[in-house]
Protein backbone atom coordinates (compact mmCIF):
# COMPACT_ATOMS: atom_id res chain seq x y z
CA UNK A 1 0.00 0.00 0.00
CA UNK A 2 2.89 2.59 -0.75
CA UNK A 3 2.09 5.68 -2.00
CA UNK A 4 2.86 7.10 -5.15
CA UNK A 5 5.99 9.38 -5.35
CA UNK A 6 5.45 12.45 -3.78
CA UNK A 7 2.45 11.55 -2.11
CA UNK A 8 2.70 11.30 2.04
CA UNK A 9 1.33 7.88 3.39
CA UNK A 10 -1.41 7.14 5.05
CA UNK A 11 -1.92 7.06 8.65
CA UNK A 12 -4.45 4.10 9.89
CA UNK A 13 -5.08 4.03 13.66
CA UNK A 14 -6.76 1.23 15.06
CA UNK A 15 -7.91 0.54 18.90
CA UNK A 16 -10.34 -1.23 20.83
CA UNK A 17 -11.23 -2.67 24.11
CA UNK A 18 -8.45 -5.03 25.67
CA UNK A 19 -9.87 -8.81 24.17
CA UNK A 20 -11.81 -7.36 21.40
CA UNK A 21 -9.01 -8.94 18.85
CA UNK A 22 -7.49 -6.19 18.08
CA UNK A 23 -3.84 -7.55 17.82
CA UNK A 24 -5.39 -10.46 15.57
CA UNK A 25 -6.79 -8.38 13.23
CA UNK A 26 -3.78 -6.36 12.20
CA UNK A 27 -1.59 -9.43 12.03
CA UNK A 28 -4.46 -10.62 9.40
CA UNK A 29 -4.24 -7.65 7.46
CA UNK A 30 -0.62 -6.47 7.92
CA UNK A 31 -0.47 -10.24 5.73
CA UNK A 32 -3.01 -9.23 3.19
CA UNK A 33 -1.56 -5.76 2.19
CA UNK A 34 2.07 -6.29 2.24
CA UNK A 35 3.56 -2.74 1.65
CA UNK A 36 1.32 -1.69 4.94
CA UNK A 37 3.61 -1.38 7.59
CA UNK A 38 3.39 -1.82 11.22
CA UNK A 39 4.31 0.55 13.71
CA UNK A 40 5.93 -1.45 16.46
CA UNK A 41 5.09 1.05 20.08
CA UNK A 42 7.12 0.93 23.34
CA UNK A 43 5.85 -1.06 26.05
CA UNK A 44 6.28 -1.27 29.81
CA UNK A 45 4.52 -4.16 30.27
CA UNK A 46 6.32 -7.79 30.87
CA UNK A 47 6.09 -9.60 27.58
CA UNK A 48 3.43 -12.55 27.03
CA UNK A 49 4.17 -15.74 25.86
CA UNK A 50 5.30 -15.65 22.54
CA UNK A 51 6.00 -12.47 21.79
CA UNK A 52 9.42 -10.96 20.49
CA UNK A 53 10.97 -7.68 21.65
CA UNK A 54 11.39 -5.31 17.97
CA UNK A 55 8.40 -7.35 16.78
CA UNK A 56 5.57 -7.01 18.74
CA UNK A 57 6.70 -3.97 21.00
CA UNK A 58 9.90 -2.68 21.85
CA UNK A 59 9.85 -3.46 25.65
CA UNK A 60 11.69 -1.24 27.94
CA UNK A 61 11.92 0.34 31.34
CA UNK A 62 10.01 2.38 32.97
CA UNK A 63 13.11 4.53 33.44
CA UNK A 64 13.99 4.17 29.67
CA UNK A 65 10.31 5.38 28.73
CA UNK A 66 10.23 8.59 31.40
CA UNK A 67 13.43 9.57 29.95
CA UNK A 68 11.91 9.33 25.93
CA UNK A 69 8.78 11.13 27.19
CA UNK A 70 11.12 13.82 28.66
CA UNK A 71 12.77 14.39 25.46
CA UNK A 72 9.84 14.60 23.02
CA UNK A 73 10.72 11.17 21.46
CA UNK A 74 6.70 10.13 21.11
CA UNK A 75 3.98 11.53 19.04
CA UNK A 76 1.51 9.88 22.10
CA UNK A 77 1.69 7.92 25.46
CA UNK A 78 -0.28 6.78 27.78
CA UNK A 79 -0.41 4.83 31.16
CA UNK A 80 -3.08 1.69 30.57
CA UNK A 81 -3.54 -0.65 32.84
CA UNK A 82 -0.12 0.27 35.06
CA UNK A 83 1.97 0.44 32.57
CA UNK A 84 3.20 2.61 29.97
CA UNK A 85 3.30 2.25 25.95
CA UNK A 86 3.99 4.63 23.52
CA UNK A 87 4.59 5.49 19.86
CA UNK A 88 7.78 7.01 18.62
CA UNK A 89 7.16 10.19 16.25
CA UNK A 90 10.19 9.50 14.15
CA UNK A 91 9.35 6.15 12.33
CA UNK A 92 6.12 7.81 11.52
CA UNK A 93 7.38 11.25 9.86
CA UNK A 94 10.15 9.43 8.48
CA UNK A 95 7.42 6.63 6.63
CA UNK A 96 4.63 9.47 5.75
CA UNK A 97 7.61 11.02 3.98
CA UNK A 98 8.41 8.49 2.26
CA UNK A 99 4.84 7.79 0.98
CA UNK A 100 4.52 4.42 3.03
CA UNK A 101 1.02 3.47 4.69
CA UNK A 102 1.51 2.67 8.74
CA UNK A 103 -1.05 1.00 10.63
CA UNK A 104 -0.77 2.11 14.33
CA UNK A 105 -1.71 -0.27 16.63
CA UNK A 106 -2.61 1.92 20.32
CA UNK A 107 -5.24 2.36 22.92
CA UNK A 108 -8.05 4.64 23.30
CA UNK A 109 -6.07 7.50 25.35
CA UNK A 110 -3.15 7.10 22.74
CA UNK A 111 -5.63 7.81 19.63
CA UNK A 112 -7.02 10.47 21.26
CA UNK A 113 -4.18 12.66 21.76
CA UNK A 114 -3.41 12.25 18.31
CA UNK A 115 -6.94 13.65 17.09
CA UNK A 116 -6.06 16.36 19.43
CA UNK A 117 -2.60 16.99 17.84
CA UNK A 118 -4.29 17.32 14.49
CA UNK A 119 -2.41 14.33 13.09
CA UNK A 120 -4.31 13.32 9.83
CA UNK A 121 -5.19 9.62 9.85
CA UNK A 122 -8.30 7.41 9.41
CA UNK A 123 -9.25 5.93 12.89
CA UNK A 124 -10.83 2.74 13.76
CA UNK A 125 -12.44 1.09 16.79
CA UNK A 126 -12.97 -2.49 16.76
CA UNK A 127 -15.63 -3.62 19.07
CA UNK A 128 -16.62 -6.93 20.76
CA UNK A 129 -20.02 -8.44 19.84
CA UNK A 130 -21.48 -7.79 23.06
CA UNK A 131 -19.45 -7.41 27.06
CA UNK A 132 -20.32 -11.36 27.98
CA UNK A 133 -18.21 -12.66 24.80
CA UNK A 134 -15.59 -9.93 25.74
CA UNK A 135 -15.11 -11.47 29.13
CA UNK A 136 -15.28 -15.00 27.85
CA UNK A 137 -12.32 -14.04 25.45
CA UNK A 138 -10.06 -12.47 28.08
CA UNK A 139 -10.46 -15.37 30.40
CA UNK A 140 -9.94 -17.68 27.53
CA UNK A 141 -6.03 -15.89 27.26
CA UNK A 142 -5.55 -17.44 30.68
CA UNK A 143 -2.79 -14.54 30.89
CA UNK A 144 -4.06 -13.06 33.63
CA UNK A 145 -5.65 -13.21 37.03
CA UNK A 146 -9.68 -12.05 37.83
CA UNK A 147 -8.89 -9.13 39.23
CA UNK A 148 -7.52 -7.82 35.90
CA UNK A 149 -9.51 -9.41 34.23
CA UNK A 150 -12.24 -7.41 36.26
CA UNK A 151 -10.24 -4.13 35.49
CA UNK A 152 -9.96 -4.44 32.06
CA UNK A 153 -13.88 -4.86 31.57
CA UNK A 154 -14.14 -1.71 33.89
CA UNK A 155 -12.28 0.01 31.70
CA UNK A 156 -13.87 -1.71 28.62
CA UNK A 157 -17.12 0.74 29.33
CA UNK A 158 -14.90 3.88 29.30
CA UNK A 159 -13.42 2.94 25.86
CA UNK A 160 -16.54 1.88 24.22
CA UNK A 161 -18.29 5.23 25.15
CA UNK A 162 -15.14 6.68 23.50
CA UNK A 163 -15.80 4.68 20.15
CA UNK A 164 -18.20 7.77 18.32
CA UNK A 165 -14.99 9.79 17.92
CA UNK A 166 -13.75 7.57 15.43
CA UNK A 167 -13.71 7.12 11.69
CA UNK A 168 -15.22 3.78 11.25
CA UNK A 169 -16.86 1.01 13.86
CA UNK A 170 -16.35 -2.27 13.45
CA UNK A 171 -17.95 -5.44 15.29
CA UNK A 172 -15.04 -8.53 15.56
CA UNK A 173 -18.23 -11.27 16.00
CA UNK A 174 -16.49 -13.10 12.84
CA UNK A 175 -12.76 -12.99 12.68
CA UNK A 176 -12.46 -13.37 8.66
CA UNK A 177 -15.67 -10.83 8.66
CA UNK A 178 -13.74 -7.74 10.37
CA UNK A 179 -10.61 -8.42 8.47
CA UNK A 180 -12.50 -8.12 5.49
CA UNK A 181 -13.97 -5.07 6.64
CA UNK A 182 -11.37 -3.51 7.73
CA UNK A 183 -9.22 -4.11 4.71
CA UNK A 184 -12.04 -3.06 2.67
CA UNK A 185 -11.83 0.16 5.08
CA UNK A 186 -7.98 0.82 4.20
CA UNK A 187 -8.41 0.07 0.66
CA UNK A 188 -11.28 2.57 0.19
CA UNK A 189 -9.46 5.50 1.64
CA UNK A 190 -6.48 5.62 -0.29
CA UNK A 191 -9.05 6.04 -2.89
CA UNK A 192 -10.37 9.02 -1.69
CA UNK A 193 -10.51 11.49 -4.59
CA UNK A 194 -8.78 14.21 -2.11
CA UNK A 195 -6.27 11.24 -2.03
CA UNK A 196 -5.52 9.78 -5.19
CA UNK A 197 -6.34 13.02 -7.47
CA UNK A 198 -2.47 13.97 -7.09
CA UNK A 199 -1.34 10.79 -8.65
CA UNK A 200 -3.22 10.77 -11.73
CA UNK A 201 -2.50 12.01 -15.49
CA UNK A 202 -2.09 15.59 -15.39
CA UNK A 203 -3.36 15.03 -18.96
CA UNK A 204 -6.68 14.50 -17.18
CA UNK A 205 -6.89 17.96 -15.91
CA UNK A 206 -8.08 17.08 -12.46
CA UNK A 207 -7.40 19.41 -9.40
Amino acid sequence: MSSKEGHKGLLFVMSAPSGAGKTSICSAVLERLPGLRHSISYATRTMRAGEQDGVDYHFVSMETFKEMVAAGEFVEWAEVHGNCYGTARKPIEEASSLGIDILLDIDVQGAAQLRASGLDGVYIFILPPNLAELRRRLVGRNSDSEAIIARRLDNAAGEIAEAGHFDYLVVNSDLEQAVGTVQAIMQAEKHRTVRAIGGLPVEFGLK
